[in-house]
């Protein structure tokens, strides 16, 4: 599975309506429903704003809108196009402006699943996805004389989102791959005597 890591937007004119498509990175309902509603207040003048997203770490959590287009003719198509890529943690909306001409329920079927190819192709073309990786929070303080051997190994793994906190004890946080949490438990224990606890 692929996660994105930033978003993107792409648009296409069919028959005179005009298609805005949208990826955000997003990791839970709650998020997915934010994003939803901002982007509903942002393009107030559409037509519609049809949504589609797939969430959780096997790809488990899936959710869709038609958002008042005919049954079955936008977020499914939309979300077909979604699950086919082998991507999580993404929330994909399509808006629409009605420009005149019915497309018929072939015709939208037909253009949101181009919206949703188009999208996640230039995506694609821009490296934005990238493999998922299931992370722990992790917690520790060391003395000051331990800090840079500590936080030389702490590069050597893969963690993300490294906050410090310099007071009496350096007291570091963050993510770490879920794999490489007991290697750091690990050498922590090892260049502390046993003194620092993850």
């Amino acid at each position: 599975m692929n996660i994105l890591k930033d978003h993107v937007k792409t648009e296409l004119i069919v028959k005179g309506s005009r298609f805005v498509s949208e990826l955000f990175p997003c990791s839970e309902q709650s998020e997915a429903r934010s994003l939803i509603k901002n982007q509903k207040a942002r393009y107030a003048d559409s037509t519609h704003v049809v949504h589609a997203f797939v969430l959780g770490l096997g790809g488990e959590i899936l959710g869709m809108s038609d958002d008042g287009e005919p049954g079955g003719t936008a977020g499914r198509p939309a979300l077909d196009v979604l699950k086919g890529h082998d991507c999580t943690n993404t929330l994909l909306t399509i808006t629409r402006w009605f420009g005149g001409t019915l497309l018929g329920t072939g015709g939208l079927v037909k253009a949101y699943g181009d919206c949703a190819k188009q999208v996640l192709a230039a995506a694609d073309s821009s490296f934005l996805f990238v493999p998922y990786v299931a992370r722990l929070d992790f917690y520790f303080e060391c003395d000051y004389t331990l800090y840079q051997t500590v936080k030389r190994f702490l590069e050597t793994l893969d963690v993300a989102d490294i906050s410090e906190n310099f007071g009496a004890f350096v007291s570091v946080g963050g993510k770490i791959a879920s794999d490489e949490y007991t290697v750091l438990a690990g050498k922590l224990k090892d260049i502390s005597n046993g003194k620092i606890i993850l």
